[in-house]
């Protein structure tokens, strides 16, 4: 499998393309925005885009699904407990001030333990609240793709209004168990893996606790 990053937008959000080397068909890990250059990179792989996978529906990681679908007409997958985040993209753009482009609506529920593949990979569904109410994480291939619950020394956001702390923890909990050699692709910031934050990440090694509202 390959996997190519593209960092997007004002936020500097990762949008990933998974591309299946036998098969030649890819999915889009979180669009977030400037979706004419993510159609022009899945174009020059040569690839065949089968969906849009989304962790969650914050507004920087959905902004550029609406360009996307102009090309390709393929399926978008969120869990319904962001639903509402994802509706809301255009108000949360505004308050920032950023410009934005509303998607389409989803096509496909994500739940905890769903299992997704792309040709003979397959991804295991994490529900991952915290961050948002519906993150999720998929998890295979010995990496994950973990949105924004863990980054290269930090982790996501528990200060907003649908944000929930205690959540965030357990959810944190479930990325330390994973092996430690497991890769992390992050929603932001660079590529790490669970070991490295195990040994540095104070979120992680629980020296350090989540922000509480």
């Amino acid at each position: 499998m390959i996997v190519s990053s593209f960092t997007v937008g004002p936020f500097e959000e990762n949008c990933y393309l998974l591309v299946d080397e036998d098969t030649r068909d890819a999915v889009l890990v979180d669009p977030g925005d400037e979706g004419d250059l993510i159609v022009s990179e899945v174009k020059a792989s040569g690839a065949t885009l089968r969906a849009i996978w989304l962790t969650h529906g914050h507004l920087d990681h959905i902004g550029g699904i609406a360009a996307v679908l102009r090309a390709w007409k393929v399926p978008v997958y969120l869990h319904p407990l962001d639903q509402a985040l994802y509706n809301d993209g255009p108000k949360h753009a505004a308050a920032y001030g950023v410009p934005f482009e509303m998607p389409p609506a989803p096509d496909r529920e994500l739940a905890e333990g769903d299992e997704l593949t792309l040709g003979s990979h397959r991804f295991s569904v994490m529900h991952v609240p915290g961050h948002a109410p519906g993150h999720v994480a998929f998890y295979g291939e010995g990496v994950i793709f973990g949105g924004d619950v863990l980054f290269a020394g930090s982790v996501g956001r528990t200060d907003f209004d649908h944000s929930n702390p205690a959540h965030f923890e357990q959810s944190l909990e479930r990325f330390a168990a994973l092996p430690p050699e497991t890769q992390v692709y992050s929603g932001h910031g660079g590529e790490t893996t669970i070991g490295a934050e195990l040994r540095t990440n104070p979120f992680l090694n629980g020296v350090a606790r989540v922000v509480r509202r």
